[in-house]
């Protein structure tokens, strides 16, 4: 095994920090690792903005639902789906086909992976903040975005202050299917839940009661952000 892949399987969310900075040079690696990431048909649809002002990481970290390490980790980027560069270019680009939105969203999700096992590689951690997306249009007005672009998700980074144990995540066996979809093994997802009420008895911080199952049917039993697709309407985007 090599040391990428030691770093891809060590993976845990940070969510406290010192206070020592990151130091430019890494920080521009790490922007430069996210910027050598895959892009559909080269379309480059994605915007980091890096937030630097204090009062903006505290309004943020309220935004996103009072998550105090928004505000004191050492660096916090915000990944946006953005086609407002491609409408300056040509204003006959039409960037509110559904495809698009989901060009920007994977897009993103890419930027950002690469950025993040970049610092992991050097040995800062960070922790996805998709909090932001609880209040987007504040959000929104807060970065001043403009149109045909609009907040995804935060990424904090920072040297880390903790070390907790890895979360562990779903076999094989249950993900991977081969030349068609198959059906769900309930054993499997059993023992998992077993693996993960283990996992949250012992671990070493927020210690509670609780498996896999009911965790994701609870959260998915109820509305999930249905203030988005407005937003996204209202940027230009996922209209059609």
């Amino acid at each position: 095994m090599n040391s990428t892949i030691e770093t891809i399987l060590s993976h845990r969310s940070i969510r406290k920090f010192t206070a020592e900075p990151i130091e430019k040079n890494t920080l521009d690696t790490i922007i430069n690792a996210g910027l050598a990431a895959s892009s559909s048909s080269l379309l480059q649809v994605v915007s980091i903005i890096r937030v630097t002002d204090q009062a903006k990481r505290d309004k943020l970290a309220e935004l996103a639902g009072n998550q105090a390490h928004v505000s004191n980790a050492a660096e916090f980027l915000v990944f946006c789906i953005d086609y407002q560069r491609h409408t300056e270019i040509n204003p006959d680009v039409q960037s509110d086909y559904t495809e698009l939105a989901l060009i920007g969203a994977i897009d993103a999700g890419i930027m950002a992976q690469n950025c993040f096992i970049a610092a992991e590689s050097m040995g800062l951690g960070g922790v996805y903040i998709g909090g932001l997306r609880n209040n987007a249009q504040q959000v929104d007005e807060l970065l001043d975005l403009p149109a045909h672009t609009a907040v995804l998700f935060g990424l904090c980074l920072g040297h880390p202050d903790q070390n907790p144990e890895v979360k562990p995540r779903l076999p094989q066996k249950v993900v991977l299917h081969e030349n068609s979809y198959q059906a769900l093994d309930r054993s499997a997802i059993d023992e998992y839940d077993q693996t993960m009420r283990d996992y949250y008895a012992s671990r070493s911080n927020n210690q509670k009661q609780s498996s896999w199952s009911g965790e994701v049917t609870g959260k998915l039993s109820g509305e999930s952000r249905p203030h988005i697709l407005p937003y996204l309407n209202g940027k230009g985007l996922l209209k059609r």
